[in-house]
């Protein structure tokens, strides 16, 4: 299905990965593990045909649905359902035999009908409104009512469009019996819980070949019969032929073996090299010095490489700088696209170090009502109004807000335009972006490099509110936990959305907005229940 020989990715002049040889087969469900920067989503764009190694070659011997972290649609214009309908063709045949039958309601012609049959023998071969029935199911099992569906691309939120692209995927992948390959880079992002329920048993009776990059375990646990390490320390991939839990323990066994078998080496190692140090003394017994030193070598050099531990991101949310008690206020905000109304005459106010949660199931309007508050999106109705010493942070789950023709060091220079160069220099080491990496295009970064970017501007902005949007999309387990820990130590105000009931314990709310009907509350924990289901 896919052969992979020889393979060298780089990003810039750091190698990810060297010589690499993989295979996928039918039946593979393959976990592609690392830590963030490691390589992940370059491996795969390049697996999928959406991206050129720098040496090496990938063959693909059946089809390929991808899903990259940021898939982005041509045409906005275009309605949900035919984009989910285009993965088979079936939308343009739709249209046709819509416009035909409007021809044949004027004037009902030999040569419409004739059309119009050889039209809807096609649509018939193509599994006709059976699969139209089939592609509204996948979409209805994604958390995409028929209302979503009927409107267009440029009108969906982030999630929504990502949504409908796995539907895409998933759609074709179907028509093909489930024999083609998936490349899903974090395919749950944006998903609510029974849809995450869903998907998972979908991968897992996949007969196809498929690969995973995603943090979450349990979608892990239940999917994968194979994993790949991508070692960034190494750019090397390690592969295990086993489950989840079978490879996080063989993995550890393995590393207690390479330290058990490194420590008796460098023993005897460091035993021969003393002993040919005192014979070397004596020249009679020289060439038994040299030959005892070359043994030492060896011992060494026979040895696997040794593993470096990950670098973690050290992340750290601003001093909020001084500002009034109320520094964001806004007042009948309302949204809507076409006849379709998201929400109506929303009232907020954000009070100094405030602890606001914002609630409601997918497509209530979370975002939209985030971008409000963040002056990205104009409201119908309504206005936003900065307080007294106001200095807003704004955290997009798309990240939007990247420039991807801008480097990462100009980035950083327009978040805070008074600090030196070296001083932003030290803030993105901490992010681990060092060397030339602050030279890269935002374009070329992968998510969770994109998710460092966009939490290092925050943290030289001196922001006295935060708008945070899915802020623990796309991070490790390990790098998830730092900016846990920042929002729970963040002193300054905080309006968060999130499908992530860690990110609200960490925040601690004092107050909820439920959308779409704008509801003000305390919070209570009950509300918790609302967080995994929006």
């Amino acid at each position: 299905m896919i052969t992979v020989t020889g393979l060298e990715l780089r990003a810039g002049a750091r190698i990810l990965l060297s010589d690499t040889t993989l295979r996928v087969q039918p039946g593979d469900r393959i976990g592609l593990v690392g830590r963030n920067g490691a390589g992940k989503t370059t491996t795969l764009k390049v697996l999928a045909g959406e991206g050129n190694p720098y040496s090496g070659q990938v063959e693909r011997t059946s089809v390929v649905g991808y899903l990259p972290q940021d898939p982005r649609t041509g045409d906005l214009e275009v309605t949900a359902r035919d984009r989910v309908l285009s993965a088979r063709g079936l939308d343009t045949l739709l249209s046709e035999m819509q416009v035909v039958e409007a021809k044949l309601a004027e004037d009902p012609t030999d040569a419409l009908v004739r059309r119009y049959g050889s039209l809807e023998e096609r649509f018939a071969s193509l599994g006709g409104y059976a699969a139209e029935a089939e592609a509204a199911r996948i979409c209805a099992n994604l958390g995409l009512p028929d209302r979503v569906l009927a409107q267009t691309i440029g009108t969906l939120s982030g999630g929504q469009r990502r949504r409908i692209e796995l539907a895409r995927i998933l759609f074709r992948d179907a028509g093909e019996e489930g024999a083609g390959i998936l490349l899903l880079d974090e395919p749950t992002n944006h998903l609510d819980a029974d849809s995450i329920v869903w998907l998972r048993g979908y991968m897992a009776q996949h007969k196809g070949g498929l690969i995973v990059i995603s943090h979450d375990v349990s979608l892990l646990d239940a999917v994968v019969n194979k994993v790949w390490y991508l070692d960034a320390n190494r750019s090397v991939v390690d592969t295990y032929n086993v489950g989840w839990k079978t490879y996080l323990e063989q993995r550890e066994t393995d590393e207690r073996r390479r330290r058990r078998e490194r420590a008796n080496a460098e023993k005897k190692a460091g035993a021969l090299k003393a002993q040919a140090d005192k014979m070397r003394a004596k020249a009679t017994k020289a060439t038994a010095a040299q030959n005892m030193a070359k043994r030492a070598e060896k011992l060494l050099s026979g040895l696997e490489d040794q593993r470096v531990g990950d670098r973690v991101a050290k992340v750290r949310f601003p001093e909020p700088a001084p500002c009034g008690r109320t520094p964001l206020t806004a007042a009948g905000l309302s949204k809507s696209y076409g006849s379709l109304e998201i929400f109506t005459d929303v009232d907020v106010a954000v009070d100094k170090g405030s602890r606001v949660a914002i609630l409601g199931l997918n497509g209530a309007g979370k975002t939209t009502l985030l971008r409000m508050l963040a002056g990205v999106l104009t409201p119908d109705t309504g206005e936003v109004v900065a307080g007294h010493g106001l200095r807003l942070g704004y955290y997009a789950q798309e990240h939007e807000t990247l420039d991807v023709d801008r480097t990462v060091l100009e980035h950083m220079r327009s978040a805070a335009a008074d600090q030196t160069d070296g001083d932003l220099r030290r803030i993105l080491g901490a992010f681990l972006f060092s060397g030339d990496d602050v030279s890269k295009p935002a374009g070329v970064l992968s998510g969770g490099e994109k998710t460092r970017l966009a939490l290092a501007t925050l943290v030289c902005s001196g922001a006295n509110v935060l708008l945070l949007d899915e802020p623990t999309n796309n991070l490790d387990p390990v790098s998830r936990e730092q900016v846990l820990d920042a929002i729970a130590r963040y002193p300054g105000a905080i309006v968060l959305v999130t499908h992530d009931p860690g990110a609200v314990l960490a925040l601690k709310p004092d107050r909820a907005i439920l959308l779409p009907d704008g509801d003000e509350d305390a919070w209570s924990d009950d509300l918790l229940e609302l967080v995994e289901l929006a």
